[in-house]
This record gives C-alpha cells, sequence and structure tokens, in this order.
C-alpha cells in the first residue's frame, strides 16, 4: 500500500509540471437541470412530498499536447427551502447560497505518446455501471458523488485499465495516517463485439473512528453484453476484511472480539428483445447481499459483517432500498419495456424482497410494482413519470401482525446542453 501511495505522488508532481507547458485551444460551456417532485404515502407513518432540483453548469478547457480540464458547480435542494424572502414584511434576507464545486480536475491523454491518461482532482468515479462505485444518480435525492482522486487509465482497443486513489476524510495527520481513503484497480476486455467482461479490486482503509481501523477489500467479476435478442448482465463480488478496536463479551473488558468481512453479492439480469411492433423487451432479474453472521454467544461478540455496497447506484426498490445501500436481500424481478414511439417507453415490473437471514420473526422485505414511463421531447430534454406500491410482509420483529401497505409517485423533467 506504501508503494501505491508513492506512485500516486508522483503522477501528481508529473501532471503540475506537464501542464505548465500547455496552451488554451477550445471552451465549451455545459451543463443539466433536473427537476422531480416525490411523494409516498406510507402507511400509518402518514405521507411525505417535497420537490428536489439538482443544477449543473461546467467549463470545459482544452489546451496543446492533450491537455484539458473540466470545472463544474452543481446546486442541489428542495423546493421552498432556499426561498429568499418574507412574504409578511417584504423583506429580503437573501439566504446564503448553496452551490458546491461538483468537479474540477486536470487531464492528459497519450502521455509520452502511450494510451495512456492521467486525471488529477475533484472528479466522478463511475465503475461497471455503478454496482458499487456510482454518482449518486438514482433518483429520488439524486445529489450527485465526486471524488477527490487521482486516476490513471491505460486504454487500447482491446482492454481497459484503471488504477485511482481517492481521499474521503482528511485528518491532517502524517500521510495516509488518520484518514479515510478509497484504492482501486478496474480492468475491462472490450475485444468481444458487443461484451465486455470485467474484473476489480477495491480498497476502503477507515482510520478516522477512534480506537478503530476498517479494512475492506472488495474482489469483483462482471459481464455484459448483447447476443442477437438477448442482453444479459452479472455481477459477483468477494468482500473480505475486519474491524478492529471491537470490545469482547468479557465483563471484565479484557479481550477484543473478532469482527469481520467475509460475504458475497452480486446480481444477474437477463432480457430478450422482440423484432416486432413497440419491440417489447422482457427481463428477469436476481440479486443477493449476504447478512453475514450474527454472534449469537453471550461470550466472544465475534461476528461477520453484511456485505457493504459501499457507493452503488443500483436501486431495487422505491421504498426498503432508497439509498441504494439494502443488504441482507434476497431479490427477485420480473418486467417488460415496451416503446409505443422512437420517443416513449413503459416499463412495468413486479418484484419480491426477501431476507438473507431472517429479521426476528420477518422472513422477507416484501412484494412491490413498479410502473415508469418516459417521453423524450428532443435529444436533450425528457420526461417522466411512475408509480410504486409496496406489499410489506410481516414486518415485525415480535409477531406477524404488521404488514404495511406503501405507495410511491413522482414526475420530473431533466434537460442537458
Amino acid at each position: 500500500m506504501r508503494t501505491l501511495k508513492t506512485l500516486v505522488i508522483a503522477a501528481l508532481v508529473l501532471s503540475v509540471s506537464g501542464v505548465a507547458l500547455a496552451e488554451l485551444q477550445n471552451v465549451e460551456v455545459g451543463g443539466k437541470l433536473q427537476i422531480r417532485g416525490n411523494y409516498w404515502r406510507l402507511d400509518a407513518q402518514g405521507a411525505t412530498s417535497f420537490v428536489e432540483q439538482r443544477t449543473a453548469l461546467n467549463v470545459k478547457a482544452d489546451f496543446t499536447n492533450e491537455v484539458s480540464t473540466f470545472i463544474e458547480f452543481d446546486s442541489y435542494n428542495d423546493w421552498g427551502q432556499g426561498f429568499r424572502s418574507d412574504y409578511l414584511t417584504g423583506i429580503d434576507s437573501r439566504g446564503g447560497s448553496d452551490v458546491n464545486l461538483y468537479q474540477a480536475y486536470i487531464n492528459v491523454k497519450d502521455l509520452w505518446g502511450t494510451p495512456l491518461s492521467l486525471r488529477v482532482g475533484r472528479q466522478e468515479l463511475v465503475f461497471g455501471g455503478g454496482f458499487l462505485l456510482g454518482n449518486n444518480s438514482t433518483a429520488p435525492y439524486f445529489t450527485g458523488l465526486s471524488f477527490d482522486a487521482i486516476r490513471l487509465t491505460y486504454a487500447t482497443d482491446q482492454f481497459k485499465i484503471d488504477a485511482f486513489a481517492a481521499k474521503l476524510a482528511e485528518n491532517f495527520k502524517n500521510f495516509g495516517k488518520g484518514d479515510t481513503d478509497l484504492y482501486g484497480i478496474y480492468g475491462s476486455y472490450i475485444g468481444i463485439e458487443d461484451v465486455a467482461l470485467d474484473a476489480y479490486w477495491l480498497y476502503v482503509q477507515d482510520n478516522t473512528v477512534v480506537g478503530e481501523d476498517i479494512d475492506i477489500h472488495t474482489l469483483g467479476l462482471r459481464g455484459t453484453g448483447k447476443l442477437g435478442g438477448f442482453d444479459f448482465l452479472a455481477d459477483v463480488a468477494y468482500q473480505f476484511g475486519s474491524v478492529d478496536g471491537q470490545p469482547s463479551a468479557c465483563p471484565a473488558g479484557f479481550g477484543e472480539a473478532n469482527v469481520d468481512y467475509g460475504t458475497f453479492g452480486g446480481q444477474a439480469i437477463v432480457g430478450y428483445t422482440f423484432d416486432v411492433a413497440w419491440q417489447p423487451h422482457v427481463f428477469g432479474l436476481f440479486a443477493y447481499y449476504g447478512a453475514g453472521d450474527a454472534d449469537n454467544s453471550c461470550w466472544s461478540n465475534d461476528r461477520t459483517l453484511p456485505f457493504n455496497r459501499l457507493f452503488s447506484d443500483v436501486q431495487y426498490s422505491d421504498f426498503v432500498d432508497l439509498n441504494s445501500n439494502a443488504t441482507n436481500v434476497i431479490g427477485y424481478a420480473l418486467g417488460v419495456q415496451v416503446s409505443p414511439t422512437e420517443c416513449t417507453s413503459v416499463t412495468l415490473a413486479g418484484k419480491y424482497l426477501d431476507t438473507e437471514e431472517n429479521i426476528g420473526k420477518q422472513s422477507g422485505w416484501g412484494w412491490e410494482v413498479n410502473l415508469v414511463g418516459s417521453y423524450h421531447y428532443s435529444e436533450d430534454l425528457a420526461f417522466s413519470a411512475g408509480y410504486s406500491h409496496f406489499f410489506g410482509n410481516d414486518w415485525s420483529q415480535t409477531d406477524d401482525s404488521y404488514n404495511p401497505s406503501y405507495d410511491y409517485f413522482f414526475a420530473g423533467t431533466e434537460i442537458s446542453f
């Protein structure tokens, strides 16, 4: 690990020294605006609703020697939270700005005449369709996610390899001490037409928690592609590591518990598109995220933790997986998507979400039905709306008398330029 950190520092020095030789050639301005209204009816818990908006504006500058820089600002808020005036008195209080620096990086391609690229600065890290590394674009709560990172990419016509290091939390101690860091190597083989095969290693090291040292390693494989009318996607990952500093169950306070990671997670999706009117696409999904092993002994406090979905963008439910971090889940889904016109699509899916390990008397999460439609007014402007209903399955941990029934509606629009 010390060698990797040394290489990261060397890459940063080389990038800074090289940019000074570049001259400005071209400037582009772009952006994105997302607006979405959400409404949940949560049974006995009542209802909640809000309209969220994310606005992003970016500038890209191209220089000579394959050097470029990208700077993007964004603002995420709910309607009504940033209203600046008191309508009773007319006093304009001018609330504080919530504009943030979302991305700001230097990018250098074809370093020293090779297929090697370097990106340094705040940037998105999206790999494998967002299975474990995404940009938090799954609605609702599409707040965005970027990392302060250094990324090296070696890309040819046959394969692509990315290596990156990101700083998640800084405590200003000795270099690499007392911080939270993310490291990863992600490789893709693209030598087969319409098929991509990936392998990767992700490592999160967290030294910020007092008395704890958390290490999470994730090894994964991914395959996706199309074969005629069939399409497929498969992700499988194994997670291992440890959490130090956890107390044992000894009443006298002696010893340390053995708390670690050692679980699998993954998903598989298979679909087929019929070459007829409306292009119906039927698909099936299976997902599994291990719950680990709880310690049922009063003497040890040892346990294996559930699969950690890290920074996932994959969402299986509008209710129990709202932040794309649900674990202890076995999911099944069947669905169909049709396109009545070139600009519209409608998707209907039925899901069942089970628990990998029972929670008290709860033996499953429940059933869910989703209906979503989208309409592309133009290449840049799109509208969408949907409805979901959830049938809870014996949610009480002490008896089987509570079966919640939830509803969710949304409508939104998005434009990019």
